[in-house]
C-alpha cells in the first residue's frame, strides 16, 4: 500500500517516518515549506533538513 501523500497525524506516523528515513513534504496551508527526512520530532515540531516545523501550524505528507 502506498504512503505519496499521505498525511502523517500521530506520533507513530512521525517516529516511524523517522526510523525509516522516509522523505516527507512539508506544507504551511497550501505553500510547500520543506521536504527531506525527518532528523527530530518532539510534541511542538519536526526538524526536516535543520529547520523546525511547528507541528500545529503545518502538515506533513509522506513523499514517497
Amino acid at each position: 500500500m502506498s504512503r505519496f501523500m499521505k498525511t502523517l497525524t500521530s506520533n507513530v506516523h512521525f517516529y516511524t517516518a523517522q526510523m525509516e528515513r522516509l522523505p516527507i513534504v512539508v506544507f504551511i496551508g497550501n505553500e510547500l515549506a520543506g521536504s527531506g527526512v525527518i532528523e527530530d520530532v518532539t510534541d511542538t515540531s519536526v526538524k526536516v533538513r535543520g529547520e523546525y516545523y511547528m507541528r500545529a501550524a503545518c502538515t506533513f505528507k509522506y513523499a514517497s
